[in-house]
């Protein structure tokens, strides 16, 4: 079995060099989970094969069958009506959700496990060989599904079952048409990375935008500036798939790690870039290997198919031979030749000496070469020496028309046979005037009247319908030999996994190269040190960038606080430092000079708010969401990076939550998980609101001010920064100098405890000289008279210059 921790070449993606395109893939998912032992089993309609993975130990929460529900993607989901409540719930919950997969239950005998072996001993498998008896059937079945893993198995029994009933890819066959399975391939989630999208989206790892030709704009999206854009240099689709599941799926794995490191290695080394495009030439011809046997299984080949077939055969020869004269010590190399057997070199061959290509494609229908079929040889040496032989015939009946008849033709139509043609002459006016002794008039077709006369009737019985004849042998042939493609399937299938492979790693080993990356020393211990990291998205934008290091650590410190100045660089440095060991997971090599990585179970993120309209929860919330996905889940090995944190509420509560979190993941001591975070909580520090630890450390990226100018290094050192230098920045923002002024001056009052005024407060001497004409005023009031209202003044002067004052 294929170690398929490798992985697998059946997600959607794009790439260069399929020209064949048989639509969007289809994933029907089942799955039966009792007791907590977690079976599972997809039918992908991209390579018609059923992937299953062993039972495998989940918690109550199901995370397990989360995940594999979001690498998966399913159009449909199927289960048992009778489940374990958790697994109820979940699929309740499911099923309402946006974007919901189709939920189908089945009752539960439909996934007993006597009857799904039942369904898989009698499944359509044209890759099984034929003949075998029952219980040969059972022990070549055994080979390739773990029969003892019996959730899985009743998981492949229901999806069976349901594929059945929906008639999946087959729809609109005859109903004597089954759904093929051309292959079992086994899928894993051991040793995997958790990482969500809201990771994915900030480490901008995928970014998909519209497609800028309006041609193909409906049609969906195309790959943006993104780590898997820059990355993916692969010439199939089959690589782009995969190494999309790569990103989707790193691994812990060293060993898998390693085996991918050493490729890349051999291929970075310019003295292997000959062997490298020989490879990559072969490799653009492998496409298109499961819409071809699917299209054999059903006896529907066309001519471009064996065409594809014999390149995919041809080239798949030339990269064995390649890559056997190469290092043996490299597994994969090692892999590819003993995989590519010699049933490719037979696949070749005979196509090569039984279909006739040029023949083929001019008449537009599978033909075969001379020498395979002497029967099929007779009937067109026969077809060939018909045009003398009815010329002959031709004068021969001439001679017995009416002189009037200046000429006459013996010509062959498939399915109706021969024919005497003669032209109409002018006293052939209406039908009645077709009529002529001897012969039985059949149709009029461009002023040329067909009979059929006794001589025609002879050549009938005695050469039959050579035509017909011919196509019927030749697809006779053509159907031994889909039979004989269709049992060496296997071998086209380990042809288009292990192609894909090498495609990536050789996309990967192509962008090392030019962007300069270097490989990793991966381990299992608890640290990560990286000298001269870089941002492998931003480095592409600048002219210039400076690389800073990566140190964490029980020695060096686990927690990392980082501050400095709004656009000093931190959020880019956090990133950065995500991309590398992301990077080292799928095997890749880093955007550094020097990287030791300790491998890591899951990067956590709080970076980037998502939008939150149609979830319904506030921003705060989903940072929350976020924070506590993190505070729950990461452990010793994990990597945490934490981005302005507790900004989006009251400052004292969004630092005491910040120190709040920092304290959790400092008192495990060692079991504190590779935190870095970057904030302008300067309190953190001057209230000494975290403990003193060896793990924690605080640093900052360096600025200075020149003037009224702030210029930025970019270079990570030791300390604090204890300004925000928030002014600086709205002026180089543009806002305007008397806005900017204003604020500096409430920060001072601010931090110094003073009262704050109001703009539009009036000064001393304005309020004293309205208090002086308001007792002017009421001096030249004269009280005798009876008509001064002396409380009307006092309500109207005297309230409105006290409103002034204050």
């Amino acid at each position: 079995m294929t170690d398929l921790a490798w992985g697998s070449c059946t997600v959607t993606g794009d790439g260069d060099g399929e020209d064949e395109d048989t639509g969007p893939s289809e994933v029907y998912l089942s799955m039966v989970c009792h007791r907590g032992q977690l079976g599972v089993a997809y039918y992908d309609t991209a390579d018609y094969s059923v992937h299953y993975m062993p039972d495998t130990q989940d918690d109550f929460n199901l995370k397990l069958l989360d995940k594999v529900i979001e690498e998966v993607q399913p159009l449909c989901i199927i289960s048992s009506a009778k489940q374990d409540r958790n697994v109820s719930e979940r699929l309740k919950k499911l099923s309402s959700t946006q974007d919901k997969p189709e939920v189908v239950l089945y009752p539960s005998a439909d996934f007993g496990i006597e009857i799904s072996k039942q369904r898989v001993l009698s499944a359509h498998l044209p890759f099984v060989p034929a003949g075998l008896t029952e219980a040969e059937r059972i022990t070549y079945l055994s080979s390739l599904l773990p029969f003892d893993c019996l959730q899985m198995m009743c998981a492949v029994g229901g999806l069976l079952r349901f594929m059945e009933r929906r008639r999946v890819g087959v729809e609109l066959e005859d109903s004597s048409v089954r759904v093929p399975i051309l292959a079992f391939k086994q899928f894993l989630l051991n040793n995997l990375v958790y990482i969500d999208h809201d990771t994915y989206c900030v480490l901008q790892i995928f970014k998909a935008e519209p497609h800028p030709s309006i041609y193909k704009l409906a049609s969906g999206v195309k790959e943006g500036m993104s780590l898997y854009g820059i990355l993916n240099r692969c010439k199939s689709k089959f690589g782009s798939r995969l190494m999309r599941r790569w990103f989707l799926r790193p691994t812990r794995d060293l060993a898998v790690l390693n085996m991918r490191q050493e490729v890349i290695e051999f291929f970075t080394s310019p003295r292997n870039n000959q062997v490298l495009t020989t490879l990559q030439d072969c490799l653009k011809n492998i496409k298109g290997i499961p819409a071809m046997l699917r299209r054999m299984t059903l006896s529907n080949t066309k001519v471009s198919d064996w065409q594809a077939l014999y390149k995919i055969s041809y080239n798949a020869v030339c990269i064995r031979d390649t890559v056997s004269s190469l290092p043996q010590s490299v597994q994969l190399f090692r892999e590819i030749s003993q995989a590519f057997s010699e049933d490719l070199h037979y696949i070749s061959s005979l196509i090569s000496k039984v279909v006739d290509f040029e023949l083929s494609i001019a008449e537009k229908h599978f033909t075969i070469k001379p020498n395979v079929d002497p029967a099929i040889d007779e009937k067109k040496r026969k077809m060939m020496g018909l045009s003398d032989f009815l010329t002959d015939v031709a004068r021969k009946e001439l001679d017995n028309l009416d002189s009037q008849i200046p000429s006459c033709s013996v010509i062959y139509i498939p399915l109706i046979g021969f024919l005497l043609s003669v032209p109409r002459i002018p006293s052939m006016d209406e039908n009645k005037d077709f009529e002529i002794e001897g012969l039985d008039f059949m149709f009029l077709s461009e002023d040329r009247l067909h009979y059929r006369s006794q001589r025609t009737k002879e050549l009938d019985t005695m050469l039959g319908d050579l035509h017909c004849e011919i196509r019927d042998l030749e697809t006779a042939v053509m159907t031994q030999l889909q039979e004989k493609v269709v049992e060496k399937g296997p071998v086209l299938y380990q042809v288009m996994e292990y192609s894909a492979q090498l495609d990536c790693l050789i996309s990967l080993a192509l962008a090392s190269r030019e962007f300069s990356y270097c490989r990793p020393t991966l381990s299992t211990e608890h640290s990560i040190s990286i000298r001269d990291c870089r941002h492998p998205l931003v480095e592409m934008c600048t002219g210039m960038y400076v690389s800073n290091p990566v140190l964490s650590s029980a020695d060096e410190g686990k927690m990392k606080v980082i501050t400095g100045p709004n656009s000093c660089g931190k959020s880019v440095y956090l990133k950065q430092v995500g991309l590398a060991v992301f990077m080292a997971l799928v095997g890749s090599n880093v955007p550094a000079s020097e990287a030791h990585i300790g491998l890591v179970d899951g990067i956590y993120t709080r970076m980037q708010s998502r939008e939150s309209v149609s979830v319904g929860l506030s921003t705060f919330m989903i940072d929350l969401n976020q924070m506590a996905c993190a505070v729950n889940n990461a452990t010793e090995r994990s990597l945490v990076l934490i981005d302005e944190f507790g900004k989006g509420t009251n400052t004292v509560d969004g630092l005491s939550l910040l120190a709040s979190s920092l304290r959790h993941w400092l008192h495990p001591g060692q079991a504190c998980p590779h935190v870095f975070i970057s904030t302008n909580f300067h309190s953190l520090f001057q209230l000494n609101l975290l403990p003193e630890s060896p793990l924690l450390s605080y640093q900052t990226l360096e600025t200075a001010v020149d003037g009224e100018e702030l210029v930025f290094f970019y270079q990570l050192r030791e300390g604090v920064s204890t300004s925000s230098y928030a002014a600086n920045i709205a002026t180089l923002a543009g806002m305007p100098a008397k806005i900017v002024q204003r604020g500096v001056e409430v920060s001072e009052l601010y931090r110094a405890g003073k009262c704050i005024k109001r703009l539009d407060q009036s000064t001393s001497q304005e309020q004293f000289d309205r208090c002086k004409e308001l007792v002017n005023r009421f001096l030249r009031l004269d009280l005798e008279d009876l008509s001064v209202d002396l409380q009307e003044f006092m309500r109207t002067e005297v309230l409105f210059a006290a409103a002034s004052v204050l």
